[in-house]
């Protein structure tokens, strides 16, 4: 071997043997040192490179042991770091790497109180001068085949929260392939970061530097958002009890120009969630919430939403007793941040008007809600309401946040215990219209009881909402929309909470062709009342049960002076085509009487015509029912309701009512208890302009009075008289109480007035009572039947007195209540004379009898069958003088001749007699049953209908006739 050539491989040998030397002990050494006094002189905390190692032939790099912080507390370390230079890296430009290997990196990410991030103060670095921008500049050129990141840790830690932030990925995996700042190179990316508690980090795609550009797919596996939330905390005042996320999207982002973010088949999953109060009351909680098919364009300012999935959400919200809701005084608890003083304005600061901002446009495809349940409560009310909304269900279509089209809408929702509302339609927003489908099932209206109590002392027992609605909204400023349909009200039952008793309540009420157009009309084709029923009392201070139950209110304490006039609104058009009433009943009773009154109304059917607020035209009423079961009730007629002062005619019927019902009312005003009777009631009333006209038929039927009660109010009338001329052969009571007044007129009123016509006519009744049953008769007209005139000193009826007695006597067979009093009279200016001489006359008879007797003559059965002769009475009347008058004649009369003597004793007889109040009033008897034969013979009457009362001596008439009175009293 020639020796230059041993010379030239011991050559290189020698300066192989010095350059592995120099690689892998001197340099290594060396630049440990170096690395550990820099890292001496600079970092803050304790700071050491274990061990660096190289092999100059494969350009291969590795440190060991990395460790910035104190032992046990490092806060950057790393286990082992290799690089693999390229050669090609001489002649590139680039510095080419092959690999990049990082084995058990760890990593302190910790902000303090004050903000300092630990990182930035691991070192103390000497300021550098300040470089200007160089647009041209480019990257430092660098190419990595292959970077691998195995076994990372990374701790981070938040203290400024309110509650410290700190979570854990204890596995942290890297692989990035072909890392390049030449333009237009990318590098294949694949990181995998897992936490101790479960949640992972899964992100593999390309990534550029230069533009720095990336694009692939990031996946987050039961994320624990507990992690960040103090974040959220933060900002609202929420407690985040529950919450995992999962997240999967593909992604493309571009910073060339400005930034561009794409988000495609994104999909979100948080399953559970729960978030409460900082007082610990729950606020919500949901089982699960699946978003998919989504995608976000930064650029375009832009989310779409293909589906959205949610089950069985649980929310509380309430109405506080300040008017505001939880949740708004929740979040409005929450600090103010300070808000950045403005900079100071200069000359040449001009003030820039700020570019309206892009709005975003959200769009939502398709969303479905589940099983959601809604806990509402109004602690305004008193007691407060609490109402349970679910299971709801929503269905949404088509939504766009920037209203380019209408969105679909189906609700399907519960609403207490057993309600239901199903609402489906179009929805706009701009402007905000909506066409909805509504309906409602069995909605309990007791959740209003709280709402009224303030108002009215009810208790609302039961009723349940059902409707069948179109709902088209077509503005809100103004307010602008119609509601079509059908809707009821079932089992309706309210209580008088004071009286613990009905007041109001149906089965069912329906209203059929509802249109309710906003502010200007209503209608309603027909309503339909199933088996309706109200109570109305009269207390005993006179007031109602409805007076009872209004609680008084509180008077405006604004004064009248400040309060704005009410602006002049068009009044609600109100048309009603039918109302209809099935097996409808009332009760009412009155409280005021003792003993109390009350009666029932059943079986109420009928139906009223239609009414409409704006047009004049009466509507019809057509009702039926009965009064305590059996009385049939009628009443026909039309009235407007809306101005029944213009025109009203209304014709009430009330028939077979038993009259002892009304016993209350008899004993109090009449001071009679009611023992029998029936009434039948006509009313006929009819208004015309304010001007009433009104026929009020009154029939009673056997009616018999009972006992008398003791009544303060009770009216002084001969009620029993009254009722006997009244009542006829049949036991009816007909009358007739007309009435006509100015309805106009504050001072007319009137049951005062039918009230008066009838205590007139019990009065006149009493007071003439012969007129009245004189009318009775066929041709009786308003002759006074009361009276018979008779001769001076006859008991002999004249054919005029006959012939009145035959009417008296068919009028009495009319009122068979009736009896019939005589009072014979005589009066002694023109009867005494006359029965004086009769008496005289019997006289005579009567001793010529006994002087026959005495004689032995034959003489006849009775004496006044003698004819005395002419020539017997002189001597008869001395004694006749001396017997009855018991005294002698005058002792001048023995002088006087025998015919001026006899003239004498004669005239002293008859004066003497004239005078005899027994002979007069046993003419006034006589008289008294000559009318009573008569009455009794002719006119057969019974005769214990027919009494006599104790004779009277009167007066007589200027002709000298006698008037012998008869009364009536009832039996």
């Amino acid at each position: 071997m020639p020796k230059g050539l041993i010379r030239a491989i011991g050559a290189l040998l020698t300066a192989l043997a010095l350059y592995s030397l120099l690689g892998f002990l001197i340099l290594p050494g060396i630049a440990l040192r170096v690395a550990n006094q820099q890292l001496a002189n600079y970092a803050t905390v304790p700071a050491k490179i274990q061990r660096i190692e190289l092999n100059p032939f494969s350009l291969e790099l590795t440190l060991w042991g990395l460790n910035i912080g104190e032992p046990g507390k490092e806060q950057v370390a790393f286990e082992r770091l290799y690089t693999n230079l390229q050669l090609d890296s001489l002649w590139t430009r680039a510095l080419h790497l092959a690999d990049v290997e990082l084995d058990k990196p760890k990593s302190e990410i910790l902000f303090a109180k004050d903000g300092k991030l630990n990182l930035l103060g691991l070192f103390n670095l000497p300021a550098s001068e300040p470089t200007p921008d160089d647009p041209e500049a480019k990257p430092f050129p660098l190419r990595i085949e292959r970077i691998k990141l195995a076994g990372g840790y990374v701790h981070f830690q938040d203290t400024r929260p309110s509650e410290p932030i700190d979570f854990l990925y204890d596995k942290l995996d890297l692989e990035l392939k072909n890392l390049s700042t030449l333009p237009d190179d990318s590098a294949d990316m694949t990181l995998v970061a897992v936490g101790p508690a479960g949640g992972q980090i899964d992100w593999s795609g390309n990534f550029s530097l230069t533009p720095i550009a990336s694009e692939g797919t990031l996946k987050v596996t039961d994320g624990q958002m507990k992690a960040w939330w103090p974040y959220v905390r933060d900002a609202l005042p929420l407690v985040l009890e529950d919450g995992v996320l999962n997240l999967n999207t593909r992604y493309k982002l571009n910073l060339a120009k400005e930034t561009e973010l794409l988000l495609s088949d994104t999909s979100v999953s948080v399953a559970p969630f729960a978030i409460k109060a900082p007082d610990g009351r729950p606020l919500a909680r949901l089982e699960r919430l699946d978003v998919s098919e989504t995608t976000v364009d930064l650029a375009k300012q832009q989310v779409v939403v293909g589906k959205i999935r949610s089950q069985k959400l649980e929310t509380w919200a309430a109405l506080e007793a300040d008017d505001q809701l939880d949740w708004q005084k929740l979040f409005a608890s929450q600090p103010a941040k300070p808000a950045a003083k403005p900079a100071p304005a200069t000359a040449d600061t001009q003030p820039a008007t700020p570019a309206p901002s892009k709005p975003w446009q959200v769009l939502l495809k398709d969303v479905q809600l589940r099983n959601y349940q809604v806990h509402l409560a109004d602690r305004q009310a008193k007691p407060a309401v609490a109402l349970e909304v679910g299971p709801l269900n929503l269905d949404v279509q088509n939504f766009d946040s920037l209203n380019q089209s209408p969105f679909n809408l189906k609700l399907d929702t519960g609403v207490g215990k057993q309600g239901k509302i199903l609402a489906s339609g179009v929805v706009n927003l701009q402007p905000v219209t909506a066409k909805l489908a509504v309906q409602t099932k069995d909605i309990d209206l007791r959740v209003a009881q709280s709402y009224i109590s303030p108002f009215i002392r009810l208790e609302l027992r039961s009723g349940m909402l059902g409707s069948d609605l179109a709902v088209d909204l077509k503005n809100i400023d103004p307010l602008t929309f119609s509601v079509t349909g059908r809707a009821q009200v079932d089992q309706l039952h309210t209580l008088d909470t004071l009286k613990t008793r009905d007041f109001v309540k149906w089965q069912q009420l329906v209203l059929e062709g509802l249109n309710y157009q906003h502010g200007d009309s209503l209608t309603i084709n027909k309503v339909n009342l199933l088996q309706p029923y109200a109570r109305f009392m009269i207390n005993d201070d006179r007031t109602t049960n409805i007076d009872d139950l209004l609680i008084p209110q509180p008077a405006d304490s604004a004064p009248k002076s400040a309060a704005k006039p009410a602006a002049k609104e068009k009044p609600l058009g109100i048309h009603i085509g039918q109302i209809a009433i099935n097996d409808g009943s009332a009760n009412f009773a009155d409280f005021s009487l003792t003993p109390n009154f009350a009666t029932a109304v059943q079986q109420l059917n009928g139906q009223i015509g239609t009414i409409d607020s704006r047009q004049a035209k009466p509507a019809s009423v057509d009702i039926k029912g009965k009064v305590d079961r059996y009385a049939p009730v009628t009443i026909k007629g039309s009235v407007n309701p809306f101005d029944p002062m213009a025109a009203l005619d209304i014709a009430t019927s009330f028939k077979r009512v038993e009259l002892t019902t009304l016993t209350p009312y008899s004993g109090k005003f009449a001071g009679y208890r009611i023992r029998k009777g029936r009434l039948n009631l006509d009313l006929h009333y009819v208004i015309t302009n304010g001007q009433l006209k009104a026929e009020n038929k009154v029939v009673v039927e056997q009616l018999e009075l009972g006992e008398k009660v003791d009544s303060p109010d009770a009216v002084s009338l001969p009620l029993k008289l009254a009722v006997a001329l009244l009542k006829d052969v049949d036991g009816k009571i007909s009358i007739e109480l007309p009435v006509t007044g100015d309805l106009n007129n504050p001072q007319f009123s009137v049951m005062p007035i039918v009230w008066q016509t009838l205590r007139n006519l019990i009065v006149k009744a009493a007071a003439a009572p012969f007129k009245l049953i004189g009318g009775l008769v066929a041709g009786g007209g308003s002759e006074d039947l009361g009276s018979v005139s008779f001769a001076p000193g006859s008991s002999d009826l004249n054919p005029e007195s006959e012939a009145a007695l035959v009417k008296l006597s068919n009028a009495l067979k009319e009122r068979p209540a009736l009896r019939l009093e005589i009072e014979g009279t005589a009066a002694q200016s023109s009867d005494g004379p006359l029965i004086a001489e009769q008496r005289l006359e019997r006289e005579y008879q009567y001793n010529y009898y006994k002087m026959l007797q005495r004689r032995g003559d034959k003489v006849p059965a009775q004496a006044s069958l003698l004819k005395v002769p002419e020539g017997e009475k002189g001597p008869l009347l001395e004694g006749i003088y001396r017997t009855r008058l018991k005294t002698q004649p005058p002792a001048e009369w023995k002088d006087l001749g025998k015919e001026e003597r006899t003239a004498k004793m004669r005239e002293g007889v008859i004066q003497f007699w004239s005078g005899s109040d027994v002979l007069l009033r046993q003419l006034g008897q006589e008289r008294a049953s000559s009318i009573k034969d008569f009455l009794v013979d002719k006119g057969q009457l019974t005769d214990d209908r027919v009494y006599f009362i104790d004779a009277n001596l009167g007066q007589a008439e200027s002709d000298g006739r006698v008037i012998t009175p008869m009364h009536l009293d009832a039996e």
